[in-house]
């Protein structure tokens, strides 16, 4: 038997020779052949690319740099790049007790022009060239589509309807008060901060729906952290954030029509689309999803039927006039109601969404944000002023509301704390406007740091609550699972 090895391996190390002998033969009489036609200068003074000498001559680092230049070579390094520092700042972060997408928007922030941009102003041009942008946006989007999927998912429309009356009050002054103050607020900033292309109204309305987005998906992994999910606050926390979204994505379908109507005629057919397609969805596919999905497993036949769903309600919108995230929106909101459905959906596409395409979006998000336009003390204290609207809008507001409903302070307290977290529903508005013309780059960078501090202080505010009204301390675990 040792014989039979070692005469096969014999046999296969002088196959592999005379293949490698042959190949150089081939490509040395093939070379000599072209060098003497003249073919190979004739090719390369028409395609414009280097022959393999001349690369080897340049040396390792110059063919890499060159292969960099192409377009796919380039935006699969920005990947690499991107998401390496995405799940590294999400981590550490995590340790920190503070949600994984904190993490994940400040290493988008970081690898923009606010830091590795300011110390190294050649890295922004040359591995974020302006013609490779338009690649990566549409990537992020692809990964939002999915996202607000999911998070429409989660939107259980059966137990909204079960606790909507004893969170009405709530849910809905946490709507309005903070639109009010943003409302209010816009008069100030208008002249300074809006883009050119904004008219007040539109501007007015968007600063209103900016201050009261609630991140829902950040809510519910906060709760579910700290085993508050099947209690009163984390019920009525859980109905009152979910109303807050569909409340919030429906005026922002609103503003959407205004901005792209033009006028109060497109406008107003922007809308009845929007409600005709409303009503198509719940009343004829709905009925038919759950025909066609019953008891079946999960399999590649039905996903591609889910996802097929989830793409042509996404181009519906897009086509109608709103964006396309509307339409993955309510895509997820009338997938069929069973728990173990939806949770099983979720698992096969949050794998990609969040942990690949999402971090993108942060990354474009980083880009878009300057730091250092805020460059002297009264963009500072705009910026200031900006997070106090939105935190006593939210915070505040609900609080006070919760109070009034007959909750105990500390509960009230710790209501409006979960109420204040934006996350990345913030991020997702914000970029909206700015892609619409509402926003301008300065205001975004405003409102970009209201989503990170508004954010960042719902872990640290919700303990120190909780442990004063416990006289103890609360638990802080982290769950390992992605927070949004």
């Amino acid at each position: 038997m040792p014989t039979i090895r070692s005469r096969t391996w014999l046999i296969y190390c002088a196959l592999v020779a005379l293949s490698i002998g042959g190949l150089w033969l081939i490509l040395t009489l093939g070379e000599d052949w072209a060098s003497t036609s003249g073919s190979s200068a004739m090719q390369n003074a028409a395609t414009g690319s280097p022959t393999s000498s001349d690369t080897w001559h340049g040396g390792l680092v110059d063919a890499l740099v060159a292969a960099l230049s192409h377009p796919l070579s380039l935006l699969l390094a920005q990947v690499i790049v991107i998401v390496l520092c995405a799940r590294g700042c999400g981590l550490l972060l995590q340790r920190l007790g503070q949600p994984r997408v904190i993490g994940e928007i400040l290493a988008g922030i970081l690898l923009g022009p606010s830091l590795v941009g300011a110390i190294w102003p050649e890295f922004g041009p040359s591995f974020f060239p302006p013609e490779s942008l338009p690649k990566l946006h549409i990537l992020s989007q692809i990964g939002l589509v999915l996202f607000m999927f999911i998070v429409g998912m989660e939107v259980n429309m059966s137990s909204l309807r079960r606790h909507a009356r004893e969170a009405l009050l709530v849910s809905h002054v946490s709507v309005a008060f903070p639109f009010l103050l943003g409302a209010a607020l816009a008069i100030g900033l208008f002249d300074a901060y809006a883009s050119p292309r904004a008219g007040f109204t539109t501007f007015a309305l968007f600063m209103g729906i900016a201050m009261s987005v609630t991140a829902f998906p950040v809510l519910a992994r906060i709760l579910m952290d700290r085993g508050l999910t099947k209690t009163p606050l984390g019920t009525l926390a859980l109905t009152c954030a979910a109303v807050d979204d569909v409340t919030a994505w429906c005026l922002l379908a609103l503003i959407v029509a205004i901005a792209q109507g033009g006028s109060a005629l497109g406008a107003t057919y922007i809308i009845a689309l929007a409600l005709i397609y409303v009503a198509a969805m719940f009343w004829l596919v709905r009925p038919l999803m759950k025909r066609l999905i019953g008891g079946s497993d999960i399999d590649q036949r039905l996903m591609v039927v889910i996802l097929m769903l989830v793409l042509i309600s996404a181009l519906s919108t897009e086509l109608i006039g709103l964006h396309a995230l509307f339409g993955a929106f309510l895509a997820g909101v009338i997938m069929p109601p069973h728990e173990d459905f939806r949770r099983a959906v979720a698992a096969r596409v949050e794998d990609v969404s969040t942990l690949i395409l999402l971090p993108l979006f942060f990354a474009f998000t980083g880009l878009r944000t300057e730091i250092g336009l805020l460059n002297d003390l009264e963009s500072w204290l705009i910026c200031g002023l900006v997070i106090v609207v939105a935190v006593v809008g939210k915070l505040v507001g609900s609080a006070v509301t919760a109070r009034w409903s007959g909750m105990r302070w500390s509960d009230s307290w710790a209501l409006g704390v979960l109420m204040n977290t934006r996350g990345l529903m913030e991020l997702v508005v914000l970029n909206l406007g700015y892609d619409l013309g509402i926003l301008s780059a300065k205001l975004f960078t405003m409102m970009v740091v209201m989503a990170l501090v508004t954010t960042l202080m719902t872990g640290p505010l919700l303990n120190l609550i909780l442990r004063r009204a416990n006289d103890g301390p609360a638990p802080t675990r982290v769950s390992k699972g992605s927070v949004r």
